[in-house]
């Protein structure tokens, strides 16, 4: 394949949102410590943490992925865990991880910024993310970032019939998108299995369930990254 040709063709570049545009996971492994003291004097963090995966997992398809569905799940877990012998005050403090959760400030990642502004005005930008619309729309309109994106689509699932519905949207081949993310599972790999460009830009915490072996994408549409700034990169390959 030839790299200029198709990267020239690109008209579309769409960033995932959390742990690509801003910091979040980590919000995540916090919130999980947190609950496992509120759990310490039932259950072993460990056995606490296995327990809070297995009912997020059962989960999924009933609440999707968002902060108020990962809180329904600790109490779930909470429930599970203390036999049904958790006290009140300690859902109090459940609940209350997930509300601190909600109110967490917007911290962009590093050189997000600055990549945003060599796109603008040459590529068609998009956010294509997965979670709560209202908490989503929360952390856009906090990040100072929607100036730059000519589309927002907030997804439930992120498969290929969801970016299908968005290549439609956009009126435009797969062959025309790039998606950088964070996510192999999300991000990538449907993305490629539909004909399009995918770059993987690694963050330093990742949910257990979106872990999956870069080796395993073998696409000469797929590219994996360092930092988002290296995205620049490609193009400027490109045009030499």
């Amino acid at each position: 394949m030839d790299l200029t040709m198709s990267l020239n063709d690109l008209k579309v570049i769409a960033f995932d949102a959390d742990d690509t545009l801003w910091e979040n996971e980590n919000f995540f492994r916090d919130a999980e410590k947190a609950f496992c003291k509120v759990m310490a004097e039932f259950e072993e963090p460990d056995k606490t943490m296995s327990a809070l995966f297995r009912v997020e997992m059962q989960n999924m398809e009933l609440y999707g992925y968002d902060i108020k569905a990962f809180t329904l799940s600790l109490i779930e877990t909470a429930l599970k865990v203390s036999q049904q012998q958790v006290r009140p005050e300690q859902i109090e403090a459940i609940i209350a991880i997930g509300k601190q959760m909600l109110q967490k400030d917007v911290i962009l990642l590093d050189g997000i910024v600055d990549l945003l502004d060599k796109l603008y005005g040459k590529y068609r930008l998009v956010v294509a993310t997965k979670g709560d619309l209202l908490d989503q729309e929360r952390k856009l309109k906090k990040s100072g970032l929607l100036k730059y994106f000519h589309h927002i689509e907030i997804m439930t699932h992120k498969r290929e019939e969801n970016y299908r519905e968005l290549l439609n949207h956009l009126d435009i081949p797969a062959e025309q998108l790039l998606m950088v993310g964070n996510s192999l599972k999300s991000d990538v790999l449907p993305v490629i299995e539909l004909g399009g460009y995918a770059a993987h830009i690694p963050y330093y915490t990742t949910w257990i369930f979106e872990q999956m072996n870069p080796e395993d994408i073998q696409s000469d549409r797929f590219f994996e990254l360092k930092q988002i700034h290296d995205v620049l990169d490609l193009f400027e390959k490109a045009e030499e």
